[in-house]
């Protein structure tokens, strides 16, 4: 019989916002390799796997439609987890700027002492912000190259450029985002799979968070 004690958790993330991530990063993910070869001939045999162009654009709008839906999942599903998620990506503080550099000494293995962190940390709230940019810049010059005949063709013109920069920075913000879930932040992937954290990785990484629900259970007690 096993002498591990069972770790402490607490709820992170609900079911809205963790599906709306999910749908977010499959879509995304359908929307890179079904363009690939859209982009060069080289990746031609990718076609074989969508059964040839059509079903390459077929699969490409499809996922395009469900790239748009993860905004509407959290609204609806989980209004709480969205106006708590906006709420902290457009609160800057003292805490979140000097969150960079003791980040950057912990990357490279130095010695850091990181301040405490909001719900979101001062990481994840610029991921957040790249996310959103790179996502309207897909979305809108995607819909313009998909009904170019509502649009002037200045604007067609223009959608091609936006389309390939924001794809460019999306895949960077991506294979920044997984290295950082799989790397060095990896017990926060229980939170986006499961829900909940270990209340020692929300001691850690989100010491502002942890402070305020000890507070709130401190105040519970006392009601």
């Amino acid at each position: 019989m096993s002498n591990e004690k069972t770790p402490k958790t607490i709820k992170r993330f609900n079911k809205g916002f963790i599906v709306a991530h999910w749908v977010n990063a499959i879509a995304f993910f359908t929307l890179y390799i079904s363009a690939l070869p859209m982009y060069t001939e080289f990746f031609d045999w990718l076609y074989v796997v969508f059964g040839g162009p059509a079903g390459a654009r077929l699969v490409h709008r499809i996922a395009a439609v469900a790239f748009m839906l993860p905004l509407f999942i959290m609204i609806i599903f989980d209004f709480k987890g969205f106006k708590n998620w906006m709420k902290n990506i457009f609160s800057w503080k003292k805490h979140d700027l000097m969150f960079f550099p003791q980040f950057l000494r912990e990357f490279f293995g130095l010695k850091a002492k990181v301040p405490k962190q909001d719900f979101f940390n001062a990481g994840e709230k610029i991921n957040s912000w790249l996310m959103i940019v790179t996502t309207l810049m897909l979305i809108s010059s995607g819909l313009v190259m998909w009904f170019p005949a509502f649009f002037p063709s200045a604007v067609l013109w223009w959608a091609y450029p936006i389309h390939n920069i924001g794809l460019g920075l999306a895949v960077a913000v991506a294979v920044g985002h997984i290295y950082m879930s799989l790397v060095t932040a990896r017990p926060s992937m229980r939170g986006i799979t499961k829900g909940d954290v270990t209340e020692e990785y929300a001691k850690d990484h989100h010491g502002r968070w942890y402070d305020e629900l000890q507070e709130e259970k401190q105040q519970r007690k006392q009601a």
